[in-house]
């Protein structure tokens, strides 16, 4: 949550996708009154609740399913806090970083918890019963998860120094070394993404067919053709610095 409310880029994410051990009710429920959407991979949907408001209700095949039941009396009392605590968090008059242990008494959660994970749980069911019904839905949150976790690969590449560890003890360091970081792996993302559009124009000009959805599996978040050890050099061919590429590779010669 502290990610996506305390980054300093003027980008609004609407759509907020993790792996499964990131969510619970409270979660959702913070997610949902910020005005985000909530959409983490499941796992294991058969362990899932699903609730319902109206006890009465009658949802056919789904009643024996959704045997659980939300109180709104839980969340009334508590609504005008809930919204006074979304404020805060948007204007960041309270830290996104420690919320959750503000709402945590020892090992027991407040009543504002409490009536945060009761909303949440609408959110939640809403969301595993779109998430088994929509292939689509299932196929994108996993496409973007990969996504996510090749960048996370570029960037243990990258931070090998200090055994990948941030030796900095205070946080202005830290920012910098992870803003270090994140314009170290730009580069390579740029670079791989020049390189690859390069090498598709070259096929496409010796007549070879490079399919769309060829083209949309490629992805420049890769480092095995990036020398991330050694001594590193920041001259710049003349070449280079007039706007040419270096000449691709020719995949025959074993020695390149």
């Amino acid at each position: 949550m502290a990610v996506v409310l305390e980054q300093q880029t003027e980008l609004q994410a609407t759509l907020i996708m993790t792996d499964t051990g990131t969510y619970s009710d409270v979660v959702f429920g913070l997610f949902r009154l910020l005005g985000y959407r909530f959409c983490p991979r499941l796992a294991d949907v058969g362990g899932s609740r699903f609730w319902r408001i109206d006890q009465k209700a009658d949802y056919g095949l789904l009643n024996s399913a959704s045997a659980h039941h939300i109180s709104l009396q839980k969340i009334a009392p508590h609504w005008d806090d809930m919204l006074r605590l979304t404020g805060s968090l948007k204007l960041g008059r309270v830290p996104a970083a420690g919320i959750m242990r503000t709402l945590q008494v020892g090992d027991r959660p407040t009543r504002l918890a409490q009536a945060i994970a009761e909303f949440g749980r609408i959110d939640t069911t809403l969301h595993t019963l779109t998430y088994i019904d929509d292939e689509a839905k299932r196929r994108a949150t996993l496409t973007q998860l990969n996504r996510g976790e090749g960048r996370y690969s570029v960037a243990r590449a990258g931070f090998h120094g200090k055994r990948g560890e941030l030796r900095q003890n205070y946080r202005k360091g830290q920012e910098d070394q992870l803003g270090a970081l994140g314009l170290v792996l730009n580069m390579v993302v740029l670079w791989n993404t020049i390189y690859i559009e390069a090498a598709l124009n070259q096929l496409r000009t010796e007549g070879y067919l490079v399919k769309d959805e060829d083209v949309h599996r490629l992805s420049p978040l890769q480092h095995e053709n990036i020398n991330m050890l050694g001594r590193y050099s920041f001259s710049m061919p003349d070449a280079v610095a007039k706007g040419e590429l270096r000449p691709l590779r020719n995949p025959e010669d074993t020695d390149s």
